[in-house]
């Protein structure tokens, strides 16, 4: 098999299906799941935060969606954004997330760079840095 054939679609090379569930997410559903992240992160973080103007500083946000971000992928295997949209955060090898990979992966996904540079299964840096997939319910 050659490693063309092997990228026929995002997550064949790691086992996983064309489409329905434990297929990759693909791009409108994570950026559906973090605008949800982000919104959800900016009414929390103006709720506590905000100023006598109304106006709520940006690494506030940028806290309370780490926060958020991580406490849920470490429970819920993924955050808010991804469970409204059926999708989930699983270790790339099987079994239960450790403790490292949410952290690890958010706060990369926090610099946004690592999370544009996808490789051919659509895994952003962040992701295999943790050693983690965004797949399908």
């Amino acid at each position: 098999m050659s490693a063309s054939s092997d990228r026929s679609w995002p997550g064949r090379g790691l086992g996983l299906p064309e489409d329905g569930p434990r297929s990759i997410a693909r791009i409108g559903r994570r950026i559906g799941a973090i605008a949800i992240d982000w919104g959800i992160s900016y009414a929390l973080a103006w709720t506590v935060f905000h100023q006598r103007d109304l106006r709520v500083d940006g690494l506030y946000v940028l806290a309370v969606f780490a926060v958020l971000t991580i406490l849920f992928e470490l429970f819920f295997l993924g955050s808010p954004g991804h469970l409204i949209l059926r999708m989930r955060v699983v270790p790339l090898r099987g079994g239960r997330l450790a403790p490292w990979q949410p952290l690890v992966r958010t706060l990369l996904l926090c610099l946004v760079i690592p999370a544009v540079i996808p490789d051919g299964d659509q895994r952003g840096l962040h992701d295999r840095a943790a050693a983690t997939i965004l797949v399908r319910v």
